[in-house]
């Protein structure tokens, strides 16, 4: 097996976002850039998208990624706006977008128009989630992406199976495709709660974080594995195990924190910016079988179908925003009044990405009795049209459309104020608590000791409060900021000295070792207190 390719793409695609994270682009629209760039240089390698890869391998960990790194809470509280995102306009995009297929193509059955209509519904859930981190959208419009891009996968790839089983001659009914919708998102919940219980206490019984970490990865592959043998939705089952040990992150031990959240930014950064390049190295295989289709035609039906794409998703945000407030008042009385700008940007930031190729790519190429699958090659390209218009023209566009509505900016001092009154809470549960353990002889410390647990104690409670002060009036510098430059030079002279003494063989290097982690915690600590 030739590794090469596969080394070649993790390695550029990471210099290719790294280096996005330095300028105004968003590395998802950077890649698929250079994605399509590269695919025409000389010698590069053809990378086929194969979806036995990217569904059971790459999509797994994403989507635990993304769903732990969610709020359950949040998502609960938004709930009816994420089902009618994910579930109702998938099903609606299905439909609108394969009738519309069926009426400008000549030729193609509605059935196979079905098809293309499920592939292409489903916003993508890296998309989403890493353009509405760069892009700073107020935390209920992420929530409710990031929700709908958690769970629409799921309804995509069951309205895929059942329009597929009609375009191949298996004979799907409405009832029978509904059944199958209920079964795969009733089993893969069920699947999810049934594991989420027992991974969770392995990993808190679990002494090593090394084990733990080790445990924390192979989770989405268990979850998505035992859900898909079952003929449920693995990708619910990923999402309902992961926001549920997202949820408890709290009770895992510290180690196993920090080291779970290196691990997983790497995997997420490592396989986000693999995926996004991806996308754009498709282009020579998805030209390759277009056949007859090339030229203006196929260039007609690609510009008609991403219209469609993006007024298909306005027609259904619009009233699925409002239309409920105003039929109930419970809604009008629980929740907050939405906005026509939040429902404009939630309607533009509908970018599709690679599960969509991925379910494209496993279209068969017959169907019974041997005839070729209608336009088959036509559907490939029109996904991948579809995919790389959102991601280009909507990406590109989200930050200044953003812009121009003018969201209300979030107020730094509230949430500042918010932070130090619950540090504050935590700090007077802390000194009592403290205070009752040292009254236990068996706790008894020398005052030294034990007025450095209060002073530690003390410093933390204070340090939100301080950063509310004035920038420094000389060199304008946050508190912040110069909170953590002091600390770094002062934790960058112990290092020095440590590793002179290393030199000088005063310590040995596995000393060395323990005293630089040390420093890395207490640094990784001022980081935080100030941020």
């Amino acid at each position: 097996m030739d590794v090469m390719p596969l080394l070649l793409l993790v390695a550029g695609s990471a210099a290719v976002a790294a280096a996005a994270r330095r300028g105004p682009v968003p590395p998802p629209l950077l890649l698929v850039a250079a994605g399509l760039a590269v695919s025409y240089v000389p010698g590069v390698p053809d990378y086929t998208l194969d979806p036995e890869v990217v569904l059971p391998l790459l999509l797994p960990p994403l989507l635990y990624t993304s769903a732990s790194d969610s709020s359950y809470l949040d998502l609960r509280a938004q709930l009816r706006p994420v089902a009618l995102l994910s579930v109702g306009y998938v099903l609606f995009a299905t439909f609108v977008v394969g009738w519309a297929a069926y009426l400008i193509i000549p030729g193609m059955p509605l059935t196979a128009a079905l098809v293309l209509g499920a592939v292409v519904a489903p916003p993508d859930a890296v998309a989403a989630t890493a353009i509405a981190r760069r892009v700073g959208l107020p935390s209920r419009i992420t929530t409710i992406l990031q929700g709908e891009s958690l769970f629409n996968d799921a309804t995509a790839i069951t309205a895929y199976k059942v329009a597929l089983a009609a375009a191949v001659g298996e004979g799907a009914t409405w009832a029978g495709g509904i059944g199958e919708f209920l079964l795969a998102a009733v089993g893969g919940v069920g699947v999810g709660l049934v594991l989420m219980a027992p991974l969770h206490w392995l990993r808190t019984h679990l002494s090593e974080p090394l084990l733990q970490n080790t445990l924390s990865l192979l989770i989405p592959f268990v979850a998505y594995g035992v859900a898909e043998q079952v003929h449920a939705s693995g990708v619910l089952a990923v999402v309902v195990v992961a926001l549920y040990l997202g949820h408890r992150a709290w009770e895992v031990d510290f180690a196993t924190r920090l080291q779970e959240e290196a691990v997983w930014k790497m995997v997420a950064f490592i396989l986000e910016s693999a995926v996004f390049a991806l996308i754009g190295l498709q282009l020579p295989v998805v030209l390759k079988g277009l056949g007859e289709y090339e030229g203006a035609a196929a260039a007609w039906y690609a510009v008609v179908l991403f219209v469609v794409v993006v007024a298909a998703r306005f027609v259904w945000v619009f009233p699925a925003t409002f239309l409920p407030r105003m039929l109930s008042a419970r809604i009008r009385e629980r929740e907050e009044n939405p906005t026509w700008r939040g429902a404009t940007v939630t309607a533009w930031a509908g970018m599709r990405g690679v599960v969509s190729l991925a379910i494209a790519f496993s279209i068969p190429l017959t169907v019974h009795g041997g005839h070729p699958f209608p336009q088959h090659n036509l559907i490939l390209f029109l996904t991948f049209t579809t995919v790389i218009g959102t991601l280009v023209v909507q990406g590109l566009s989200l930050p200044p459309l953003i812009r121009l509505v003018r969201f209300p900016g979030r107020d730094r001092q509230a949430e500042t104020l918010a932070e130090a009154n619950a540090q504050a809470q935590a700090s007077r549960a802390a000194e009592t608590r403290l205070d009752e353990l040292l009254s236990d002889e068996r706790n008894a410390l020398p005052p030294p000791l034990a007025d450095r647990l209060r002073r530690v104690l003390e410093s933390r409670r204070n340090s939100v409060w301080e950063r509310l002060g004035q920038p420094n009036p000389v060199t304008g510098e946050s508190v912040d900021d110069t909170y953590r430059r002091l600390s770094r030079e002062m934790i960058s002279a112990e290092r020095e000295v440590f590793v002179r003494l290393r030199d000088l063989r005063y310590i040995d290097d596995e000393m060395l070792r323990a005293l630089l982690r040390r420093l890395d915690l207490e640094e990784a600590a001022a980081y935080r207190e100030a941020g």
